[in-house]
């Protein structure tokens, strides 16, 4: 067969193909009956109007009361040794490494609720940092070697360790004692 009569073959084949998907494209794409616009436009009709709240749900929920102030906390009553039995037992940890010592006290507690020894608090203390200074052999000034940061973990309580767990405030200790 003739290249050129080939090659007008295919023109003609791929024309006719054209215009098939186009004509199937439109039969797609007809108007909505109801709408009255293309089904591929990209026009809505009520572009520039309000939602008017639709959505909203806030006026669904219920309504929360105000939050009150936080009180001060107060101190708990410490149950002293009897005869009969013993009283607050207080665990202490503290070391070095703040991720051993949390696992450490997270330990204690889950082991007390297992004997069924009822745990009246667990908190940390504030963290306490220590330099350690070293002075060369043949001088005499003094360098910081490390800081060393204690942590601390409580698992029930005393009321040492209680007042200890709060930071101290001079100027404000100062203050209240001037208006008293």
């Amino acid at each position: 067969m003739n290249p050129v009569i080939l090659n007008l073959q295919l023109a003609l084949h791929s024309r006719t193909l054209d215009r098939a998907a186009l004509l199937l494209r439109a039969s797609v794409s007809v108007k909505h009956p109801i709408q009255g616009s293309l089904a591929f436009s990209n026009e809505r009709q009520y572009r520039t109007m309000p939602t008017h709240g639709i959505g909203k749900y806030k006026h669904l929920l219920p309504k929360e009361a105000p939050k009150k102030k936080k009180e001060r906390q107060q101190m708990k009553q410490i149950k002293t040794a009897t005869d009969a039995e013993y009283g607050t037992l207080n665990v202490k940890v503290s070391g070095y490494d703040m991720i051993i010592v949390e696992h450490y006290s997270q330990y204690i507690h889950n082991l007390c609720n297992r004997l069924g020894v009822k745990v009246a608090e667990s908190y940390a203390l504030p963290t306490k940092s220590t330099e350690v200074m070293v002075m060369p052999e043949q001088g005499t000034k003094m360098y910081v070697d490390a800081i060393l940061k204690t942590h601390e973990r409580i698992v029930q309580h005393t009321e040492a360790d209680y007042q200890a767990r709060f930071k101290a405030r001079p100027e404000l200790e100062g203050l209240m004692a001037q208006i008293t």
